[in-house]
């Protein structure tokens, strides 16, 4: 992605709330590789929000700079755990180290789930096998 003008402040560098924006587009991609989205998380009778956000900034980014957001899936049986990089994407610097975790709720009686949904975990598991086995969900 390339970092828009209105997402810099007036120090010309990224504001540090755009950066969860960022995690946002890029565990969205991932999602929909493993082919269970936030329309099939909700379809399912499950919301997944956020109830854990860490963030470490490294450097700056800068209007016009070109980055690559990746999302690693590391956690999915008792909760979704994602890990994101922030890279320049020419010179690979690290920019933001990031994760995330979400639970999921079930819409019908609000109760947190101890346990991922089913459906979600065998979507999951399906885009591993699709991936060849490897440890670690597809990224």
């Amino acid at each position: 992605m390339e970092v828009p003008f209105f997402d810099v402040d007036s120090m010309d560098v990224v504001w540090h709330g755009h950066y969860v924006k960022y995690l946002e587009l890029a565990r969205c991609a991932l999602l929909e590789r493993i082919g269970h989205d936030y329309r099939q998380m909700k379809a399912s009778g499950y919301l997944w929000p956020i109830v854990d956000l860490q963030l470490r900034y490294v450097r700056a980014a800068r209007f016009g700079q070109h980055l690559v957001v990746r999302a690693d899936l590391v956690e999915w049986h008792n909760r979704l755990k994602v890990h994101y990089r922030v890279l320049d994407a020419e010179t690979h610097e690290r920019i933001t180290l990031a994760s995330t975790v979400q639970v999921a709720v079930a819409i019908s009686s609000g109760e947190l789930q101890l346990e991922s949904p089913s459906v979600f975990v065998e979507a999951v598991e399906r885009a591993l096998a699709a991936a060849g086995g490897n440890e670690g969900a597809p990224a």
